[in-house]
């Protein structure tokens, strides 16, 4: 029987209303497809299905097996491509697309200082946030992340726009040293925290969190506020850690210890906290990391581009400390594609351990998805394709010539695979894309009001 004939039948068999008690009608069916789980058992169902409900899976199976146990109100038809969880982007700045290549080829300081916090004092407004996270959400939705930790000032209103285009965040309001458009003092950065967290506390879509800049950029008494607050809260706590030689060495200058160490001593690693980039990490600040059970952001892209150094991944991975993928800010990306973070995560350790095992496309692609859950305390419920996680998942063609052959769906997703290639996202049981038709926003217009605020950013820095 031909498969496209195969696949109509299958689609009426599971659309057809329940015949006995024994079938269950759900709100969504996606079969004909080569399922990904990425449980613990790393199942790849050739031929699958997965049938969702209420926002959670309630089954992921054989087509087969699906047919005969559930119909669906609405039923996806895969084509035989592959449906894997979806990305979890675990370090962005969301609103910064709007300074994609700005100013490029620079050390971070020189790039901070010279480019972007100049940038940020003239443009940011909450109008060029809600833009900007805009532009962010529909790169997100089209490349195939379906949840994404940010750090950036008027989180409110990146909050705000995430949960109108469907995508799930875990959303830092950032707290910072010096006057920001959104706070002239840490205590007010604090105080807008504290709001934040209230406002969107047991959001469906929106986990509100508290974002410390880093250590190079808050004194003592703010860090440890930010730990009283996510305790008093039970928020989660976003930081950027050890990212360049420059910060290691001024922390040693300042504190005569490890960024990591100073944290320690301030009592202010905690449950539910990520630390980007770690880069400069000794064994003993390695160490730390893992007994206080603080997730990593790997940024192999945003490092290598910046020339921040490589981190340790491997060495974190055997001290079990949770480590995902993030893309950074596209200001110093300049994209974010979950995809290309896989591909070069894996070759840049290869490439710097000598060793073709150092990242084997299988871990690139858990810490793109399960591992970036972990590292967000969120792996009961996101990460994998399991039976009561919430239905976040996406569906990735593999019919190009660049895709032909393929023998492996993994090695395909890992090193073939682009965020184009993405089809179809769900997250929450609700389609944000189908067959690339973006539906939760007008692409067209974001565009347009995307090209309106960089006008702007180039008037405001003579660029």
């Amino acid at each position: 029987m031909h498969m496209r004939l195969a696949s109509l039948l299958l689609a009426a068999a599971l659309a057809v209303p329940a015949a006995s008690a024994q079938v269950r009608q759900v709100d969504l069916i996606v079969y004909n497809a080569i399922v990904v789980t990425m449980d613990a058992a790393s199942r790849i169902i050739p031929r699958g299905a997965v049938a969702i409900q209420d926002g959670r899976i309630a089954a992921v199976d054989a087509a087969d097996a699906i047919a005969a146990a559930y119909t669906g109100r609405e039923t996806l038809d895969a084509g035989g491509q592959v449906v894997l969880p979806g990305l979890i982007n675990t370090h962005t700045h969301a609103p910064m697309v709007l300074y994609r290549g700005l100013a490029d080829d620079l050390a971070l300081m020189e790039w901070l200082q010279k480019y972007i916090f100049p940038a940020e004092a003239k443009t940011v407004t909450p109008e060029f946030v809600r833009a900007g996270t805009r532009l962010a959400a529909l790169e997100m939705i089209q490349s195939g992340t379906t949840t994404y930790a940010d750090m950036y000032y008027f989180e409110e209103e990146i909050a705000r726009v995430t949960r109108e285009a469907g995508l799930r965040g875990v959303l830092g309001q950032t707290i910072i040293q010096f006057p920001v458009a959104d706070a002239k003092t840490p205590e007010e950065g604090l105080a807008r925290t504290e709001a934040f967290l209230k406002e969107f506390a047991g959001d469906e879509l929106i986990v509100p969190a508290i974002a410390p800049h880093a250590m190079y950029t808050l004194e003592a008494r703010t860090l440890k506020a930010v730990r009283a607050m996510a305790d008093r809260y039970s928020a989660p706590v976003l930081i950027h850690l050890a990212e360049t030689a420059d910060e290691s060495k001024t922390s040693q200058q300042r504190h005569k210890m490890s960024p990591t160490r100073y944290l320690e001593s301030l009592g202010f690693w905690g449950p539910r906290t990520l630390a980007a980039h770690a880069v400069w990490l000794s064994p003993a600040d390695i160490q730390i990391l893992a007994r206080r059970n603080v997730g990593v952001s790997h940024n192999p892209e945003s490092n290598m581009k910046l020339a921040s150094g490589t981190a340790k991944v491997p060495a974190l991975r055997t001290a079990r400390v949770h480590v995902g993928l993030g893309t950074d800010g596209a200001a110093s990306n300049n994209d974010l594609d979950m995809f290309e973070a896989m591909r070069q995560a894996a070759f840049l350790h290869k490439l710097t351990t000598g060793d073709p095992r150092a990242v084997p496309a299988p871990v690139a692609l858990q810490m793109a998805t399960i591992e970036g859950a972990r590292a967000l305390g969120m792996d009961d419920r996101l990460g994998s394709l399991e039976p009561g996680k919430r239905a976040d998942l996406i569906v990735v063609s593999m019919r190009g010539a660049r895709q032909t052959p393929m023998y492996d769906p993994v090695s395909h997703l890992v090193y073939v695979s682009r965020g184009d290639d993405v089809q179809t996202t769900i997250v929450n049981g609700k389609i944000l894309m189908r067959d690339r038709k973006v539906l939760t926003l007008d692409e067209e217009k974001v565009l347009a009001e995307a090209n309106v605020f960089a006008a702007r950013v180039r008037e405001a820095v003579g660029k």
